[in-house]
């Protein structure tokens, strides 16, 4: 299935998302062809009622916190629609309106009616967000790092995590529409890490994906003792990837996700845009 409605997500508090995401989204959404939408929150802090009418004054520190919400939300929004017109793609701004701790549900839910969500992850806070996105929405989920200085979406090397399950089943499907634009897929598969119940090879994968006319080429990398997340990161970073396209691992529990180990350090701290499916 082709990627035509894609769901840009953009956080207001505590810290507005760097303008950067924005043109790297909008320049997928014309890479694809595809129609985006940005959504911002503008979020209140929810603070038990005994506690407003203390000390400090802490109802007026709410209000303004509210406020500095809704004015990085309406500039974000802003910013985005001007990206958009300049770069002639089809677009819609979307305003919600929720309590802090209401964000991450609200955003899955958006997510759900999209083809694909493209989710901003900080190195200043938690991953909350993208996590719920990940495992709640049922729909592939760009994971983009707010480091990157990069402005455009680049498609010249995509690197793809494959250890036969179905979560990476998945994501390579997911995944199609944008490796049919790269010039370059490697399938990559890491060895003497866990054991591998399958009979099948890797080069069954690329056969798959050759007959979407996508050229790729097979790998294997011994893990040789180290954790899986550090062998992808470092991967990622000798073929100069792109973007990386991977299994989520995780489920929820007592609302808080309890992650596998390559998800949970790829997502802490994405190296690139990380292209995940649960």
């Amino acid at each position: 299935m082709a990627v035509k409605d894609i769901l840009l997500t953009l956080t207001s508090y505590p810290d507005p998302t760097p303008v950067a995401v924005i043109d790297r989204a909008v320049s997928l959404a014309s890479l694809l062809g595809a129609h985006i939408a940005a959504i911002s929150c503008e979020v209140h802090v929810q603070v038990p009622g005994s506690f407003l009418s203390g000390p400090g004054n802490l109802g007026a520190i709410v209000a303004n916190e509210a406020h500095k919400s809704r004015k990085n939300a309406q500039d974000l929004l802003a910013t985005f629609e001007s990206t958009a017109e300049k770069s002639g793609v089809v677009h819609e701004i979307v305003l919600d309106r929720c309590l802090s701790s209401e964000v991450p549900g609200i955003l899955a839910e958006y997510a759900r009616l999209r083809d694909l969500a493209i989710v901003p992850v900080p190195e200043s806070y938690d991953q909350w967000h993208a996590e719920a996105i990940i495992f709640g929405s049922g729909r592939p989920t760009l994971v983009l790092p707010e480091a990157s200085a990069s402005r455009e979406f680049e498609l010249n090397r995509v690197l793809i995590a494959w250890d036969f399950s179905r979560a990476a089943a998945r994501a390579v499907s997911d995944a199609i529409p944008i490796l049919e634009k790269a010039r370059e897929v490697c399938i990559l598969t890491v060895t003497n890490e866990k054991t591998i119940s399958s009979r099948r090879s890797s080069s069954e994968l690329a056969r798959n994906l050759s007959r979407h006319g996508i050229d790729v080429v097979v790998e294997e990398v011994d893990a040789a003792g180290r954790a899986i997340g550090k062998v992808l990161t470092e991967q990622v970073a000798s073929r100069r990837a792109d973007l990386l396209v991977m299994g989520a691992y995780g489920h929820s529990r007592f609302r808080e996700f309890v992650l596998g180990g390559a998800t949970r350090s790829i997502l802490t701290k994405p190296p690139i845009p990380v292209l995940l499916s649960h």
